[in-house]
């Protein structure tokens, strides 16, 4: 096999979902929070296409495509709302928007 082995794949998939959930956890902008939400799915196919490298199948990295499908979804749903709250000028700080009010 060449390359790096699956050890490297997982320590840097760890390492990206730790910050992205530092990024989620610190962060009171939901443009900020998204932006480490997709970090962490990133982090979470890294780890997905390492093992399926590592035992020789494609069934890991199947299971990738589908998640960064899913990942696609949120962020429109995301963004979507985001423009909504700009335009309603409503706070744009996740701690003060509590519930959804038309």
């Amino acid at each position: 096999m060449l390359g790096p082995g699956t050890t490297w794949y997982i320590a840097l998939a760890g390492v990206l979902f730790a910050i992205g959930t530092t990024g989620v956890i610190l962060r009171r902008s939901p443009l900020i929070v998204l932006l480490s939400l997709e970090i962490m799915l990133n982090a979470s196919n890294l780890a997905l296409v390492g093992f399926s490298r590592h035992f020789a199948s494609i069934d890991g990295q199947i299971f990738a495509l589908s998640v960064m499908a899913v990942a696609a979804a949120e962020v429109c749903v995301g963004l979507g709302l985001i423009v909504a709250f700009t335009r309603r000028e409503m706070p744009l700080d996740v701690d003060t928007v509590t519930e959804l009010r038309g």
